[in-house]
């Protein structure tokens, strides 16, 4: 082969037109060395991304739940809501009143009873 008006032949130890065996194979090492720290990134990421997609789905699933709840928790408030009118409209205020007055009184009891701890 002649390259720039000199000629180099093939050795027969190196075999590869006069580069030398150990400049090659420090490229292969260090290629052989990034692509395995390429490989152990990737694997991160991958096991990363697949704990990612679980979280992701059981919050989902947390959240399907709350809604399910708060819905009939919303039921149960406009149920409770609907007796208090009618228990209103009717002849009974003075046991509303009461009630109220009770209810009150208990909401300061615990209030009382937290603020004291």
């Amino acid at each position: 082969r002649e390259n720039a008006g000199i000629t180099v032949h093939p050795s027969p130890t190196t075999g590869n037109y006069g580069y030398t065996n150990s400049g090659y194979s420090v490229h292969e090492e260090e290629n052989e060395r990034l692509t395995e720290s390429l490989r152990t990134k990737v694997s991160a990421i991958k096991s990363l991304s697949i704990e990612i997609g679980t979280e992701v789905k059981n919050q989902n699933k947390m959240l399907s739940d709350m809604d399910s709840d708060f819905d009939s928790t919303g039921g149960f408030l406009d149920a409770t809501i609907g007796r208090l009118k009618t228990l209103s409209r009717g002849s009974q205020t003075k046991l509303l009143c009461y009630m109220m007055l009770f209810a009150l009184f208990v909401f300061f009891v615990i209030y009382w009873i937290i603020k004291l701890r």
